[in-house]
């Protein structure tokens, strides 16, 4: 591929994806990896080596990329100061993008999937965009189009009030030139996508679209969209494995593709059955079952009887024995023996979390607890399906977890007991 600059977007609060945004979501982990790992190596593997990252102040991502080797590719990383938007994270990097250039958000792991499918940059010159068909437009910004040609972007329209039912797929290929327009739109929260409407009134931008049946462009938006992703990248990169150096029962029963990583320990009667990733320094109790997609990043403890599947649990999570579906536990959480995770409604209906006091409907029909780091969980709790829990949070034993917790909030329920001596 021709020699270009991508600059990928790194920075920002991404509020929706509370509880989970403590730090900018590119660096939640799937096998061991963050997933703006993934999108730097589809780059790589797509013939792009000339990177810009743009991250906040507290240069979270650089320092999380720092261990891993990237042979060939030639990143600078840019701050964004205060976290103003996209347009603003472009406008830092200006100075470093003379010709036609890439851009990306930093969880973007299909990009180089999607830049060998479509030839994007083979097949003219920038610029142009992707899209792709969506019944959800209220969730996107939507093109209104003339032909393949681009004349505007309507940014999450109301229901019934979009142009088109073509969404903007975020990847980016633009010229220098688009500053110009930056420069003059007043900036607020969708000032990229303004300029971009006054680039296109003034420029012929093309659109390709793409093709459903390759499948649906991964979205990040919330945190449940972590599911899809995993399962993408477990289908695509999962490799069976297991270290020399872990440590695994004679009993242990090891089924399909599994890794295991470095000092893992299996014990006594432990199931795993696949795909399934179990990082290093991990502990899998006697009778535990992991299963289907269950996640164990670096440092995860399952206790002994303990049950995972469709789940993901990020470094140094410690659990006893209980039962979690389709759930998600940021770094750092304590979980007592006993908890439990329901993850499908008793009348089988589609699961809606909130987000900001709204009504989400996530679109899934199994969803469990999806909790931020450095939770801590007292024996026998019970969570409620689709319930959300803030960082910091500790919740109080044989509590039933029924609304989302705030962060840095303690939550128990009060008992009565009675004691009286028998007659």
């Amino acid at each position: 591929m021709k020699n270009i600059t991508a600059l990928i977007l790194a920075a920002g609060k991404s509020s929706r994806f509370w509880p989970l945004n403590t730090r900018h979501k590119s660096l939640f982990k799937i096998m061991g990896r963050p997933l703006i790992w993934y999108t730097l190596e589809g780059l790589r593997r797509a013939g792009i080596n000339d990177i810009i990252i743009v991250q906040g102040k507290q240069k979270d991502v650089e320092t999380e990329l720092k261990p891993f080797s990237f042979f060939g590719m030639r990143i600078k990383y840019i701050v964004q100061a205060e976290p103003k938007g996209m347009g603003n994270a472009m406008w830092q990097a200006r100075a470093y993008l003379k010709t036609s250039f890439l851009v990306l958000n930093a969880e973007r792991i299909d990009a180089g999937e999607i830049l060998k499918k479509t030839k994007i940059i083979a097949a003219g010159k920038a610029p142009a965009l992707l899209g792709q068909k969506t019944n959800n437009s209220e969730l996107y910004g939507i093109f209104r189009l003339k032909g393949n040609r681009a004349l505007e972007i309507i940014e999450k329209p109301q229901k019934g009030k979009a142009p088109s039912d073509i969404r903007v797929v975020g990847i980016y290929w633009l010229e220098p030139k688009f500053f110009q327009y930056y420069a003059k739109v007043k900036k607020e929260t969708y000032d990229f996508e303004m300029a971009l409407s006054e680039y296109m009134r003034a420029v012929t931008v093309r659109v390709t679209i793409l093709d459903r049946k390759n499948g649906e462009i991964l979205s990040l938006k919330y945190p449940w969209h972590l599911f899809k992703f995993k399962k993408y990248l477990f289908d695509a990169e999962l490799k069976p494995h297991i270290s020399k150096t872990a440590k695994i029962a004679k009993s242990a029963a090891i089924e399909g593709r599994v890794y295991v990583g470095e000092r893992t320990r299996i014990m006594e009667n432990a199931a795993i059955k696949g795909p399934c990733y179990i990082g290093n320094d991990c502990l899998v109790g006697n009778n535990a079952l992991i299963r289907d997609y269950a996640d164990l990043e670096n440092g995860a403890v399952v206790g002994a009887n303990g049950e995972l599947t469709h789940s993901v649990f990020q470094e140094d999570v410690h659990c006893h024995s209980g039962f979690f579906g389709d759930s998600i536990f940021d770094r750092n959480c304590r979980v007592g023996a006993g908890t439990v995770t329901a993850n499908v409604r008793l009348d089988r209906g589609r699961i809606k979390p909130y987000i900001d006091k709204e009504k989400t409907d996530s679109g899934l029909d199994s969803l469990g607890a999806i909790v931020g780091e450095e939770a801590h969980i007292g024996i026998h709790t019970s969570f409620m399906p689709g319930i959300l829990v803030g960082a910091n949070c500790v919740i109080g034993s044989s509590t039933v977890v029924r609304e989302n917790v705030p962060e840095n909030t303690l939550l128990y329920s009060e008992f009565t007991q009675q004691s009286k001596r028998r007659k």
